[in-house]
């Protein structure tokens, strides 16, 4: 195949679709750089899929280059390095796409290589993260796994949940070293929100569990002892915590995997286009960016292996675009297909029975499973809001197992592919969860579907699915050498579970298998 041309995009269309940001030569100090590299194998994306693979691939003996188009975004006690909503600046957006949170729509801020980007869909649109460490910088943290019926009846059964079991969601649960918030904080004045909402689950009927989180929790209680400013204990977490002691991808897979010295992070290196070479190797295509999003030097880097682990939508769009273009042909007709929302629905909960207080710590406690039906299994928490006035408000979020699937399609005047969401789709699940909401919500409260407003998701899930587009080890069919280890391998959910730990579970298998049987011959 020829090699790829480069396209010139307006600016604004490409802070929008998060494409090339200029055209080729368009740079404030004249003509942009053009330079080749070749790589072993290369991965796109530095969340849960692409950390795994970096890490398996480098303790194997493998080089790797990790591309990320965000920048990395290091804490520690009393540091100041992620926003807050109380004082929202650039830091929060990807290049100013400034997405609306919960229908409300936020100031203009200034072009920057920030946490969030909303990639807009018809009836659906999905938010993305954007740093080293991708979406685990932005995550609740939740790590739940599926029980084994609800797993076998979501999942392909060959994954064989006893070996996922034994060998591999462990593995991910100790990379995380998830824990359980201890009762010293819970029982906290910060966290009278967290036990209002257990009290009310049991009362409705419900079962309610503390939730298994990547946090090493003595940072909270250090926090209470007024060792560090708040950061957990005032809910201000929910776009990355300031004080450290989140076990988040990039302090855990990602530092590990460069400790090896087998793996380069490059940040800030934005993904545009990739494509099959005459001679079946992989061409990435990448613009070096500034903060501003202004390209600084433009890439060609060519490997025999390509991991697409740039999150549901961004590996979709990049896969779509290429095969629409024919850059590589012959693509499984199933791509795109298949994608779900798992379910998301986010409510606020106003309760003038009780007071929740103010500041409200976080970020997750208690959860409440109800995975009787794995044809229907949800989960219900309780998030805490960051710090403002006391409203007597807190977060309810709902997520579960829906039949609801969307599917991307090319658009060739945007050069993009854009997810198609049928109204309803997840229609039978959200009145479940809606169902469980207002019984553990109670009376004398009010209760606020913000999904129904503006419906979005932050666990999108398939687009390249395995028996759909890919292998379970996560193989694109008929393309030896391209791999796709992230969420859009899922078909469509992940067994009534946020897809943080299933994800890595699944890229943890796919990895040991790649370097049992790919590793030697195809890279």
């Amino acid at each position: 195949m020829p090699e790829l041309s480069r396209r010139t995009l307006l600016a604004g269309t490409a802070a929008a679709t998060g494409l090339s940001l200029l055209g080729p030569y368009a740079h404030a100090a004249g003509r942009v750089p053009l330079t080749r590299e070749e790589h072993r194998v290369v991965v796109i994306g530095s969340g849960f899929g692409g950390g795994v693979t970096a890490l398996r691939f480098a303790q194997a003996g493998v080089p790797v280059l990790v591309l990320e188009r965000g920048k990395r975004w290091p804490t520690g006690p009393n540091a100041d390095t992620f926003p807050t909503l109380a004082s929202p600046d650039k830091r929060f957006f990807w290049l100013g796409s400034g997405p609306s949170l919960f229908g409300i729509s936020p100031p203009p801020f200034e072009r920057y290589t920030g946490l969030l980007e909303r990639v807009s869909g018809n009836g659906m649109d999905i938010m993305c993260a954007a740093g080293v460490g991708g979406g685990s910088l932005l995550y609740q943290g939740m790590t739940l796994q599926p029980t084994e019926e609800v797993f076998n009846a979501n999942m392909p059964e060959r994954l064989d949940y006893a070996r996922m079991d034994r060998v591999y969601y462990r593995r991910v649960a100790e990379m995380l070293k998830i824990a359980t918030a201890p009762d010293e904080l819970i029982n906290s004045e910060s966290y009278t929100a967290s036990r209002i909402f257990a009290r009310n689950v049991e009362k409705a009927g419900y079962s309610v569990e503390k939730i298994p989180m990547p946090i090493d929790w003595d940072y909270a209680l250090r926090e209470l002892r007024g060792e560090m400013k708040p950061s957990y204990t005032n809910g201000d977490c929910a776009f990355g915590v300031n004080n450290g002691g989140k076990h988040s991808v990039d302090v855990t897979y990602i530092a590990q995997a460069e400790s090896t010295g087998k793996v380069t992070v490059a940040e800030q290196h934005n993904v545009t286009d990739v494509a099959k070479t005459r001679d079946g190797r992989w061409q990435v295509h990448v613009d070096r960016i500034a903060s501003d999003g202004t390209v600084l030097e433009q890439k060609i880097i060519t490997t025999g292996a390509l991991v697409m682990a740039a999150g549901t939508a961004g590996t979709t769009r990049l896969l779509m675009r290429a095969a629409a273009k024919d850059q590589i042909p012959d693509m499984p007709d199933g791509l795109g297909s298949n994608w779900g929302s798992n379910g998301d629905r986010i409510y606020t909960w106003t309760n003038f029975a009780d007071d929740f207080g103010s500041p409200q710590g976080g970020p997750v406690v208690f959860g409440s499973k109800e995975w009787g039906d794995p044809t229907m299994a949800n989960t219900v928490i309780q998030a805490s809001l960051p710090p403002m006035p006391n409203l007597r408000t807190t977060m309810l979020v709902g997520y579960g197992v829906s039949s609801g699937r969307g599917r991307f399609v090319y658009d060739a005047s945007k050069d993009d592919a854009v997810l198609n969401w049928p109204s309803q789709a997840d229609s039978l699940l959200a009145r479940r969860i809606d169902e469980r909401v207002a019984a553990v919500a109670g009376n004398g409260s009010v209760r606020l579907d913000t999904t129904s407003l503006v419906p979005n998701t932050w666990h999108p899930l398939g687009g390249a699915s395995m028996n759909v587009v890919c292998d379970l080890a996560g193989r694109v069919k008929g393309h030896q050498g391209l791999y796709v280890l992230d969420g859009a391998l899922m078909p469509g959910n992940t067994a009534a579970c946020n897809p943080s730990m299933t994800i890595a579970a699944v890229a943890e298998r796919a990895t040991d298998e790649l370097l049992t049987h790919d590793a030697g011959t195809v890279f």
